[in-house]
């Protein structure tokens, strides 16, 4: 399984911006993504996206994580088309030649169309979403977070969850490795992938549980609400930084332009 929410050690031209610079490319990519219907246009932002990670060196990261949203975005299709049924008919979910249920769950263009928007908005978020934490350490991270007065709750949990996965995921792994050690088989196919999953989620989920309550001890110990903390040299703003506001700028308007009408 391919990490995620992990920290890489690239030599490339994200790693070199600012932590802030990165925050509002994110946030102007969520907005867009959220405000925008046409599939075409989220296609382009994804795209772009895949572009800018392989100037930064890290498109391998992005590309390892396409099977698991490929998977999710299956699921949305099969959930939007059960639940859907606006626009014209372009086929049926149990095809027509089976007898007796054949011809039933009729699949609509409106469902498929809503399916591949929300879809490509996961893409296109997860992907921001990555370039921010692949390029960005932590600490750099809290930091910016600080200079933009987010309250502390907010920015330790920020902080946790960006820490706490890419454990979490090793863990389960190491888990599920040492079930396979013991000659553990849960048998073939769908039951069989089903069962495994039992022997690894309880103890994955009661050790998470004793890390929370350790966690939350050591935050307390240590003073980590207060944010107090010897200060460290931040990143000084560069022209890759700059050419990225700028870049933030001109699609801004461009796109308050296009949702107003103006263009």
């Amino acid at each position: 399984m391919a990490d995620i929410l992990q920290y890489k050690r690239i030599d490339g031209v994200f790693h070199h911006m600012n932590a802030l610079t990165k925050i509002l490319f994110l946030l102007f990519v969520i907005i867009l993504a959220v405000l925008s219907t046409n599939p075409l246009v989220l296609l382009g932002i994804v795209a772009g996206l895949f572009v800018l990670a392989i100037a930064g060196k890290f498109a391998m990261e992005l590309a390892r994580q396409v099977p698991m949203l490929l998977f999710l975005s299956a699921g949305l299709i099969l959930l939007t088309v059960l639940t859907m049924q606006s626009g014209s008919v372009v086929g049926h979910l149990i095809p027509s030649a089976m007898p007796v249920i054949g011809g039933h769950i009729p699949i609509t263009t409106g469902a498929l169309n809503f399916a591949i928007v929300l879809s490509l908005r996961f893409f296109a978020m997860l992907f921001a979403f990555q370039l921010m934490v692949i390029s960005t350490q932590p600490r750099d991270l809290v930091g910016a977070l600080q200079q933009i007065r987010l309250p502390v709750d907010y920015t330790l949990m920020l902080l946790i969850a960006i820490r706490f996965i890419p454990t979490l995921q090793l863990e389960g792994k190491r888990i599920q490795e040492a079930q396979l050690a013991r000659a553990y088989n849960p048998g073939e196919g769908v039951s069989g992938k089903i069962r495994s999953l039992t022997p690894i989620i309880i103890p994955l989920v009661s050790n998470a549980l004793g890390k929370a309550n350790v966690l939350g001890l050591t935050i307390d110990l240590r003073g980590l609400r207060s944010m107090e903390r010897t200060p460290s040299p931040d990143k000084a703003f560069g022209s890759a930084d700059y050419v990225m506001l700028a870049g933030v700028g001109i699609g801004a308007i461009v796109a308050a332009a296009y949702y107003t009408g103006i263009i």
